[in-house]
């Protein structure tokens, strides 16, 4: 087993949030096709980059990157072992050489000294525990003149795709928070707080560009229910409910779908955080 400092995160994610993924890849990466391209953008992956894509659950950005540095490398990192078994069935399947997996904590992971020329992620970096030992050891990791680039979510104020489902799914219950300085989805929101960390990490040149994207819930007003209703920290509220409580929840939920239907699916405005450093 690779050591793991991080313990809680990685009871959730090689457990059941994990298992969810996996279940759900397809219409989770469905989701991100516009984060995504927003990610590819910022991120220019050369031919010859040798690329470490962190928190890299099935490996839908791996491969992406392995696919562009044709003469280079990408090795994804998660702390999910069922993510990264079907990362490594789809590069098999897809007959890609030059990619890798490996299950580790970036906090403590023994990755080689300036092994890397990019250190990528698409809303991997949100998790850790200690983000200024992360931030440390990717640096650590990374080679002279190499580059960071992440994307990350902003406040749930600032991302009706968050808030306006758990408003939904609240049945006017008071919500725990989803804090902006602890390990969760929004734990990098804090744009000077990201700055901070990152500067004291020992990154340079940090910018953090601000960007508005759609979250496409569904192809229709079912398939998106269903796919807000797994979502982790929107599952979590309907655990406890009884029937009828679930059936109300789920019927604010599917009414919030309703009022978004585009001639592309349903989707949900976002906000994030385009994160970009220097080595």
């Amino acid at each position: 087993m690779p050591e793991i400092a991080n313990v809680e995160m990685a009871a959730a994610w090689d457990g059941p949030q994990g298992d969810v993924w996996v279940a759900r890849e397809e219409a989770l990466n469905a989701a991100l096709v516009a984060h995504t391209e927003v990610l590819f953008g910022a991120a220019d992956v050369r031919t010859s980059d040798r690329v470490l894509d962190v928190g890299c659950g099935t490996g839908h950005t791996t491969r992406e990157c392995a696919r562009r540095a044709v003469d280079g490398d990408a090795l994804g990192v998660d702390l999910s072992s069922a993510m990264l078994r079907r990362a490594r069935e789809r590069a098999d399947a897809e007959g890609l050489r030059n990619v890798e997996f490996e299950q580790g904590d970036a906090q403590v992971h023994p990755f080689p000294a300036e092994r890397f020329d990019l250190v990528l992620s698409r809303f991997g970096v949100m998790f850790f525990a200690d983000p200024g030992a992360a931030f440390t050891n990717l640096r650590r990791a990374t080679a002279p003149g190499g580059r960071l680039v992440a994307i990350v979510w902003q406040s749930v104020e600032r991302n009706p795709w968050v808030a306006l489902p758990r408003a939904a799914l609240s049945l006017g219950r008071d919500l725990p928070p989803l804090p902006s300085d602890a390990p969760g989805p929004m734990g990098l929101a804090d744009d000077d707080r990201t700055r901070r960390i990152l500067t004291d990490a020992g990154w340079s040149a940090v910018e953090l560009d601000d960007v508005a994207v759609s979250y496409r819930f569904g192809a229709d007003i079912e398939s998106a229910t269903e796919h807000a209703r797994e979502v982790g920290f929107m599952r979590m509220l309907l655990e406890g409910l009884d029937a009828d409580e679930t059936a109300r929840a789920v019927d604010a939920l599917r009414a919030v779908m309703a009022e978004h239907v585009t001639s592309d699916g349903v989707r949900l405005d976002s906000r994030i955080w385009v994160v970009r450093a220097a080595r």
